[in-house]
């Protein structure tokens, strides 16, 4: 069996898509996608791959909507994202408690990155994020999702980090650490707020996920064991954790069902879904 196959190039997959890792029975077709997260429209709207890694919110929310997608309980990509909420120091220098009111500007408002940074303000800085004037870039990944009213569209052609630069917006949750010294974080310290968050819930803040049709594991009910192991294999080789490091790639139901937990419960409660899904009910 041939899967129509959606992976970056993190180091975690690396092993797998050169074809050093082998399973009988199945092999990949890698989609020509230099960055994935351009390509989850295709993977929640028009179910065009077997298997992919897709961003926890994206999924929650396809799942919500019915999509025929299910989980591996495995990490792509996590990271805390704390340093990712920027503003700019030359113009006004932010801190949390001073969004309310503000233009903000994030990729999607349903986006895994800008989920994690509201559920963050809310909890442990009080923000009133209906009261925000959240500014988005682009429309959700799932097209059935509708967005809250406090969200707005940006002008065509715009650019977030020039529009942040310019003062047409106050902050921005951008994707990667911006090289402009004048773009610092929001969160004060937020290397030490991460600590604090991962001490508290005993989660990391998981950003992609392997997924899978349903189609293909009702076909073929040995495909997700068999793609667990390749993707711990791929692991294995790629020297995955560092030695006293955080591992950040964890594999496996009961490695993953607190970070599973608190993302359920986190996108529930900013009220994306409708309930908080039980783990397993995700799995495939």
């Amino acid at each position: 069996m041939k899967l129509r196959t959606l992976l970056g190039d993190q180091p975690v997959v690396r092993a797998l898509k050169r074809g050093d890792l082998r399973s009988p029975g199945l092999d990949f077709d890698f989609a020509d996608v230099k960055v994935p997260n351009t390509a989850f429209k295709r993977v929640v709207r028009d179910l065009e791959f077997d298997l992919a890694e897709l961003a926890i919110v994206t999924f929650l929310l396809a799942r919500a909507h019915g999509k025929p997608l299910s989980l591996l309980p495995a990490v792509v990509s996590a990271r805390f994202q704390h340093p990712f909420l920027v503003c700019n120091a030359e113009r006004r220098k932010l801190a949390p408690a001073g969004l309310a009111g503000r233009r903000v500007g994030l990729r999607s408002y349903s986006v895994t990155t800008a989920v994690w940074i509201q559920s963050v303000l809310a909890d442990d800085f009080g923000v009133p994020l209906e009261r925000v004037k959240w500014v988005a870039f682009e429309e959700p990944h799932v097209a059935e999702y509708r967005e809250p009213p406090s969200v707005a569209r940006a002008p065509a052609g715009k650019d977030m980090v020039s529009m942040l630069l310019e003062g047409s917006l106050d902050a921005a949750i951008v994707g990667e650490r911006p090289s402009d010294p004048r773009l610092v974080p929001v969160i004060p310290d937020p290397e030490a707020a991460a600590k604090a968050w991962h001490e508290r819930t005993g989660a990391i803040q998981v950003n992609h996920m392997l997924v899978v049709k349903d189609a293909l594991v009702n076909e073929r009910p040995g495909a997700a064991d068999a793609l667990m192991h390749l993707f711990s294999e791929s692991k294995r080789a790629a020297g995955l954790p560092p030695p006293n490091a955080l591992d950040m790639n964890p594999v496996g139901v009961e490695a993953n069902r607190r970070n599973l937990e608190v993302a359920i419960d986190c996108v529930h409660r900013l009220g994306m879904i409708p309930r908080r899904f039980g783990v397993e009910e995700l799995l495939a």
